[in-house]
């Protein structure tokens, strides 16, 4: 106990410490285009490779975890990424920047990666969910991040200087966080071939769950994107108004993480995503409803992103913890799910942004509605059946595949935590 109990306080420590250098480079990143007068065409560049980047390292890194470990990839990949972060402070001009970005969307693809693997890892050993809590406090990692960039930036520093303190602080922080994660349990052999423990229908599964992935993230990228712009654009709200749609959208998101395993715990992952999926429909019908409100729109306009918010911020914890929990090879699993989820995300802004110029904010909007709603409809028999579909265990039998432990029934005598 007092092993998984320091296992959830290090990763704790490294999924905040990432969110930490997300929220700085965002933070930073309109001081970044202001210094070196980029404009938007560059900063669209600046910003896809960063995106590409990413993916095509999340697929290497599921091999990597797999060969090397999770646990020396997520340190390995943590230490880099934050020196790497200095790089965009360090370019004197647009090419060099490119190329910092590009490294530092390198190790960012292998440490998405390596922190989901890390986290069901240490859900197997505690017996209990905390993927939600983990990607909650990220949210709080880049929170602090981002406030801090600000009040630096307020007082007159130098964005330069803010990220690379910044940078430094958070990679000697990580140093020292290494060599706290615990060694890796002794683990079964693994089949030699995916046919051979019924991977087959179980991977066409998982890459079900991936496409659910990038259907509910290009919903939570379009409410993060767009929120504010359809406030101040179609509700004709006040700019300091206006924030406050992306502001309640992240700040239901965040708190619903950070209290979201027990939900889990005590209904199951199905559940769980049909309940997130219906408030977040919800959310979204409140949206789209303030189109034909005459008064009162922003009101209504604020208590739908707060709901979208709160219903969305489970989906993505729930559908990587699953694939961890019975995807035999998980690394590799779940860096298949990463990549389509996190490619999903991409076109968010860009399928909305297209809709939108070919008609109306309004009407983009139903875009993620409508995502929403296939989200909540078609999850929730995925994650029942990727549970049942039998794998291959000694002498050549047949046997379903194991529940998560949070969703098994505990001992007689015992409570769900």
């Amino acid at each position: 106990m007092l092993t998984s109990t320091r296992h959830r306080l290090v990763m704790a420590g490294f999924f905040g410490l990432t969110g930490l250098l997300n929220g700085l480079w965002g933070a930073c990143l309109p001081a970044t285009d202001a210094r070196l007068d980029l404009g938007p065409a560059r900063l669209a560049v600046v910003l896809l490779v960063l995106a590409l980047g990413t993916l095509v390292t999340m697929p290497v890194a599921g091999v990597l975890a797999e060969r090397a470990g999770s646990r020396r990839l997520l340190w390995i990949s943590a230490v880099l990424f934050a020196a790497a972060l200095g790089g965009p402070a360090a370019a004197p001009g647009y090419p060099a920047l490119i190329g910092a970005v590009l490294v530092m969307s390198l190790m960012l693809g292998l440490l998405n990666v390596a922190l989901t693997v890390q986290a069901v890892d240490l859900e197997r050993e505690s017996a209990r969910p905390v993927m939600s809590m983990l990607h909650g406090v990220w949210a709080l990692g880049a929170l602090t991040g981002g406030t801090a960039t600000a009040a630096g930036l307020r007082a007159g520093v130098d964005s330069r200087l803010v990220l690379a303190v910044g940078a430094v602080l958070a990679m000697a922080a990580l140093l020292a966080l290494g060599p706290l994660l615990p060694a890796p349990a002794p683990r079964p052999a693994e089949p030699a071939t995916p046919e051979a423990a019924g991977d087959g229908p179980r991977l066409r599964l998982v890459v079900m769950l991936g496409l659910i992935g990038a259907a509910a993230f290009l919903s939570e990228n379009a409410a993060t994107d767009w929120a504010g712009v359809h406030a101040r654009r179609v509700l004709g709200a006040d700019l300091a108004t206006a924030s406050l749609a992306y502001t309640f959208f992240f700040a239901a998101m965040t708190g619903t993480r950070l209290v979201g395993d027990p939900i889990r715990a005590r209904l199951g992952a199905a559940r769980v995503v049909f309940l997130a999926g219906l408030v977040a429909s919800a959310g979204y019908g409140l949206v789209l409803a303030t189109t034909f409100l005459t008064s009162g729109a922003i009101v209504v306009a604020l208590a739908g992103w707060l709901l979208a918010g709160a219903g969305m911020a489970l989906v993505w914890p729930v559908v990587s913890s699953t694939v961890g929990s019975v995807f035999p090879h998980r690394a590799r699993g779940l860096s298949l799910v990463t990549t389509l989820a996190y490619g999903g995300g991409l076109l968010g802004p860009t399928v909305m942004g297209l809709v939108a110029s070919a008609t109306s904010l309004p009407v983009a909007m139903i875009v993620p509605a409508v995502l929403v709603l296939l989200v909540t409809v078609s999850a929730p028999p995925v994650l029942r059946s990727l549970t049942a579909v039998p794998v291959t265990v000694a002498g050549g039998a047949a046997a379903p595949a194991p529940a998560p432990r949070s969703e098994q029934s505990p001992p007689a005598g015992t409570r769900r935590w």
